[in-house]
């Protein structure tokens, strides 16, 4: 897998070299990075992880259109003089979802795994192309993210954290087409105090016409602790 250029705009760079597709455009590299794409990508998730042990995630798909699950997530960690390695088993079975693995990692894989299931599953799920929900979101983190100060239960004890929420299609001229998902909510708890960082990731669809009726799909993604 070729190695992104430094001078990339962080997310499109991270998401685009994950997904082993062609180089960002030039107008990517010479805007300015904005605090949800900071927090994402270039916060220096993995420094609070301890040199041995995964961190464990559990997911949650719920919603009435299609058949729930639950499943888990784990984050593996391999430090040595030559950097550090990541590796992100994303669920299991025939569920798996498979990213290379990353050299030399800051931010959590973790997270780049999420979006990039997410795109995919976006395309399987309206006929659309996965290159378009990826602009979208990148398009979303970089000017229309709300950050927002939160607390959160850690271990039964309050943390601090930052939640950012985006909704990559509500100004898409072209959100007709999605129908249902034109909607879509992503929201994304990054704590300090996390190993790993990530406290939960969670997409929500509810349908427009009946907005307090229960959700029609949610992804939920959300900590669980370090293992051995």
């Amino acid at each position: 897998m070729a190695s992104c250029a430094g001078n990339l705009r962080a997310a499109a760079a991270l998401a685009l070299c994950v997904a082993g597709t062609a180089a960002a455009p030039s107008t990517v590299a010479q805007s300015a990075i904005s605090e949800a794409e900071q927090r994402l990508f270039l916060q220096g998730h993995l420094a609070n992880l301890p040199d041995t042990g995964a961190v464990r995630y559990d997911y949650v798909k719920s919603g009435s259109l299609e058949p729930g699950f639950e499943d888990e997530v784990r984050l593996r960690v391999e430090r040595s003089t030559a950097g550090t390695r990541t590796h992100v088993d994303y669920l299991s079975g025939e569920r798996a979802f498979v990213l290379p693995d990353i050299e030399s990692a800051d931010g959590n894989p973790v997270i780049l795994s999420f979006l990039e299931r997410d795109v995919r599953e976006m395309e399987r799920r309206t006929g659309g192309r996965s290159n378009y929900f990826r602009k979208r979101v990148r398009i979303a983190l970089a000017e229309d993210a709300l950050v927002e100060p939160v607390t959160v239960d850690l271990n039964g004890q309050p943390a601090d954290a930052v939640r950012i929420s985006i909704r990559p299609y509500a100004n898409d001229p072209l959100r007709g087409r999605l129908q249902m998902f034109a909607g879509k909510t992503y929201t994304f708890t990054i704590a300090s105090r996390v190993p790993g960082m990530v406290y939960e990731m969670r997409t929500e669809v509810r349908d427009r016409q009946a907005p307090e009726a229960p959700p029609l799909v949610v992804e939920r993604l959300i900590y669980r602790g370090v293992e051995p």
